[in-house]
């Protein structure tokens, strides 16, 4: 049952979001690739809403369906790249922050694949993931509904 509306929220409050949002998603990082990350954290918190969203959002970006379902078990398949392994290890870890982990380590993996700005964008990502889940199971719109926005094309 939604609590609260979008449409009702502090001026100000969405757009901040999406300024954020807009610019992940225009970082230069892979598409299909955040869109496994976001599914999975979504998975992690439980949250419908945005499992229903970037399942759509994923598929209308020609991700397969197969990827997407198994997402969560992850390590036990073999059609994940070794960067979409590291982004989802990291994601899992930083989602999670298990209480005495010292994240000396947290950014070893990635550095294989990716440099210091790609993994800062990564972080964000994972975090506005993160805090997109929590302001979507407070709010509690009703999952299932989500359709994909028409997009212009991009030149």
């Amino acid at each position: 049952m939604e609590r609260i509306s979008f449409n009702t929220l502090p001026k100000g409050f969405y757009a901040s979001l999406m300024q954020v949002q807009n610019y992940v998603d225009k970082c230069g990082l892979d598409f299909k690739m955040l869109e496994l990350m976001r599914m999975r954290v979504s998975q992690l918190n439980g949250c419908a809403y945005c499992l229903d969203m970037h399942y759509k959002e994923a598929v209308h970006a020609g991700e397969d369906a197969l990827r997407l379902i198994s997402v969560s078990a992850w390590r036990e398949t073999n059609y994940y790249s070794p960067e979409e392994q590291a982004v989802l290890e990291f994601a899992e870890r930083l989602t999670l922050m298990p209480q005495g982990d010292h994240n000396d380590d947290i950014h070893d993996n990635l550095r294989k694949y990716f440099n210091q700005d790609e993994i800062a964008n990564i972080t964000l990502a994972v975090a506005q993931i993160n805090t997109w889940n929590r302001i979507v199971k407070s709010f509690g719109p009703e999952p299932g509904k989500y359709q994909v926005p028409a997009r212009e094309a991009t030149a």
